[in-house]
């Protein structure tokens, strides 16, 4: 996704759309475009209703599992990172160690700590309002925040894809834990799946380059394929080492493609 607004990014815009400091002398300065605040509002609202209203599946399936109405909706309000609670309750529902679980669920949090990085850039919020936004800094609101092209227009899909989301996600929870036991059994209806699925449709757009892909068909492979010999909740973890395989499998071409061009440039000045 950062790669979508590296351009517009080369020069930070004053939070209006205006441009600023030519890169160097002589050289064109790129003006983004700007973006009607209606148009960011539907989308951001698009995004945060589509997506919150999947919170009723975690409620059904997190008490389904398990968790009572109050714990359920504790995860969403103080957690509020989709993949990481499905991924908890799931790793509880295969009769997971706790502590496996939630150190599972964290790592796969961890991911929105690096969207904080890229964000804080972008946004340039008050430092007093930096702890309150981060709470809102997960897939969705990156997304939205970084398919904009000026500071302004981030701020509002930020603002209200995080707001929508947030409300719409546990009040539906809530609605979710609440009519759990109306439902029965989620395998039946599939809601288990709705969770991983919409974060699946969300991360897809995302690889856009073969480096991505990599990392993600070998931390598919990783996961599912120790799915059945170790315990629940353990296989996530091991999957979080397909970055770094990729990065050094890469690392390891790119020197011997280093080492036989530079041999082949000896033997040519020979």
């Amino acid at each position: 996704m950062a790669e979508q607004t590296a351009s517009a990014d080369i020069r930070e815009d004053d939070g209006t759309g205006g441009s600023g400091t030519s890169a160097g002398a002589g050289e064109a300065i790129a003006v983004p475009e700007a973006k009607p605040d209606s148009a960011v509002v539907r989308d951001a609202l698009g995004v945060g209703i589509a997506v919150g209203l999947s919170g009723f599946a975690f409620g059904v399936t997190s008490v389904g599992n398990g968790l009572d109405v109050l714990q359920t909706c504790a995860l969403s309000l103080l957690v509020f990172t989709g993949a990481s609670q499905f991924a908890l309750v799931g790793a509880l529902a295969g009769g997971g160690n706790p502590l496996t679980a939630a150190a599972g669920a964290f790592f796969l949090g961890v991911r929105n700590a690096f969207y904080g990085l890229r964000l804080s850039q972008l946004l340039a919020l008050p430092r007093a309002v930096r702890p309150f936004a981060a709470h809102w800094v997960i897939d969705e609101t990156a997304a939205v925040t970084l398919a904009q092209p000026t500071r302004r227009a981030r701020r509002i899909g930020f603002t209200v894809t995080g707001l929508t989301l947030y409300v719409l996600w546990n009040l539906t929870t809530l609605l979710g834990a609440l009519g759990a036991e109306a439902i029965g059994d989620t395998a039946v209806w599939g809601l288990d799946a709705a969770g991983p699925a919409t974060f699946l449709a969300l991360l897809a757009p995302m690889l856009r380059t073969g480096t991505e892909r990599a990392v993600a068909l070998l931390a598919v492979a990783l996961g599912l394929g120790l799915l059945p010999v170790l315990p629940a909740g353990v296989p996530v973890l091991v999957a979080a080492l397909a970055a770094p395989a990729v990065l050094y499998a890469q690392g390891i071409r790119a020197r011997r493609g280093r080492t036989a061009q530079e041999a082949h440039t000896t033997e040519d000045e020979r």
